[in-house]
C-alpha cells in the first residue's frame, strides 16, 4: 500500500515510518525539513507546512496515496493551525483526491471535555480544544474510512508490544507501543469508524487489536 504520514519526522512519525518499511509498505512522508529522514528505497519525503492554504496541500500531496496517517502535533507552536485546521485540510484532501483511509493520532478524553480537568491533563485545555474538533470533523463532516486512536501520555521508554484498548483512564503509553498499535490499524476493518482509546498493558498489540 501506499502510504502518506503526516509528521514523519515526529515522535510518533518516527517509530511508525521503519514499522511499515518493514511491512511492505511504500511510505510518503512529510516534514517542513528538506533533509530525508529514512535512506531505503521505499521512502520518499515531500515538504510540506501545514498551516499552507488547501489548494498549496492538494496540489504537493500525490493522487495515488491509498492511506493517509495523521501523527503531526505542533507541540505548542502554531495550536490552532497544525492541529486542527491542518488536520481538517488533510481531511479535505483526502476527500478530494478519494483517499478513502485515513487513520488520526490524537488524545485520550479528546471527545469527553468534562474529564479535561483531569490530573495530568488539567493544562492542555487549548490543546484538547484542537483535537476535539478536528476529531469531530473527522467522524461526521467526511466519509473517510476512519480510525481515532487516542494513547494517553506518550513516553520516549521501551515498547513492550503490550497494550490495553478502550481504556478509561489515561496512563502512559510508549511511544514504540503507540507505533506498533497504528501500523495494525491500517488493515483491520474492525476498527473502521472507530474511536480507541489505549494505555501500555498486558495484552499483544496484534491480539488487542483483532478483539475490538
Amino acid at each position: 500500500m501506499k502510504i502518506l504520514i503526516i509528521g514523519a519526522n515526529g515522535r510518533v512519525g518516527q517509530k511508525l515510518v521503519p514499522l511499515l518499511l518493514d511491512d511492505g509498505h511504500t511510505v510518503i512522508g512529510t516534514s517542513r525539513s528538506k533533509n530525508n529522514l529514512v535512506n531505503h528505497g521505499k521512502y520518499t519525503q515531500i515538504e510540506l507546512d501545514l498551516t499552507d492554504e488547501f489548494e498549496i496541500l492538494k496540489n504537493k500531496i500525490p493522487d495515488t496515496i491509498e492511506a493517509i496517517y495523521f501523527v503531526s502535533g505542533s507541540r505548542g507552536e502554531n495550536l490552532l493551525q497544525i492541529d486542527l485546521h491542518g488536520a481538517v485540510k488533510t481531511m479535505q484532501v483526502a476527500a478530494y483526491k478519494g483517499i478513502k483511509r485515513f487513520i488520526m493520532l490524537s488524545a485520550i478524553h479528546s471527545l469527553s471535555p468534562e474529564k479535561w480537568k483531569e490530573e495530568g491533563i488539567e493544562s492542555l485545555t487549548d490543546y484538547y480544544l484542537a483535537k476535539h474538533y478536528a476529531d469531530l470533523f473527522l467522524m461526521h463532516q467526511t466519509t473517510l474510512n476512519y480510525t481515532i486512536l487516542q494513547p494517553g501520555a506518550l513516553t520516549e521508554t521501551k515498547g513492550s508490544g503490550l497494550i490495553e484498548l478502550n481504556v478509561a483512564h489515561h496512563k502512559e503509553n510508549s511511544i514504540e507501543n503507540v507505533a506498533e498499535t497504528l501500523l495494525k490499524i491500517l488493515d483491520s476493518y474492525n476498527t473502521y469508524q472507530k474511536v480507541i482509546s489505549m494505555h501500555d498493558g498486558n495484552v499483544p498489540v496484534q491480539e488487542a487489536v483483532a478483539n475490538l
